[in-house]
């Protein structure tokens, strides 16, 4: 599963957003195997943060000028919330760019594969929580809403993911909506159909 998840990955156009007003950010969707299954890393956010707090999110943040490229950022801060080494994240792939509405950021999304387990070292400020949500959970179309709002005076489609008690919403649900669909075109040409 993790080749053909990199091989879709690498097969597609990735879409990328120029905007000056947004702040170049990255996160990290990590992908790790337990008992030939894959699950995806997500975190929590502590509540004294400034944006998005106590929200669920992949690890990741905003650039500094010392990161070269983005999926140095997406690395830096994974290392930096959860511990996650950049020696032991074989990146798949890259997602399409996102854009956040409120807090106004560009968010450059990076997949990798992790070893299981993982001794993640949190840092407590940042992040409350480091869990996992099986991937066939999350494929699970029962566990997913979709609905239109409207903000501003933009028409924009949001998503919802709920499961095991976890709720995902906001730019990390539109991400993971993103890669899952980008999983069902793989597993749809896998059954021949």
């Amino acid at each position: 599963m993790i080749e053909e998840i990199r091989k879709a990955l690498a097969a597609r156009k990735k879409m990328g957003i120029v905007d000056s007003s947004l702040t170049d950010s990255a996160v990290l969707l990590p992908i790790y195997q337990e008992n030939g299954k894959c699950h995806i890393i997500f975190t929590k956010r502590t509540d004294h943060l400034t944006h998005h707090k106590g929200q669920i999110s992949f690890p990741g943040g905003g650039r500094h000028d010392g990161d070269k490229t983005l999926l140095e950022t997406a690395l830096r801060e994974s290392r930096e919330e959860i511990g996650l080494k950049e020696t032991d994240v074989r990146i798949l792939g890259e997602l399409d760019d996102a854009a956040t509405v409120t807090s106004l950021y560009r968010i450059v999304p990076f997949v990798g594969l992790i070893p299981h387990p993982y001794d993640f070292k949190i840092d407590r400020f940042e992040v409350d929580e480091v869990f996992g949500l099986p991937l066939e959970g999350l494929l699970n179309n029962a566990n997913r809403k979709e609905e239109d709002l409207v903000y501003g005076d933009k028409l924009i489609r949001v998503y919802t993911y709920e499961l095991n008690g976890r709720v995902v919403w906001g730019a990390t649900a539109w991400i993971l909506n993103q890669f899952l669909e980008i999983l069902r075109k793989v597993s749809v040409t896998h059954r021949g159909g």
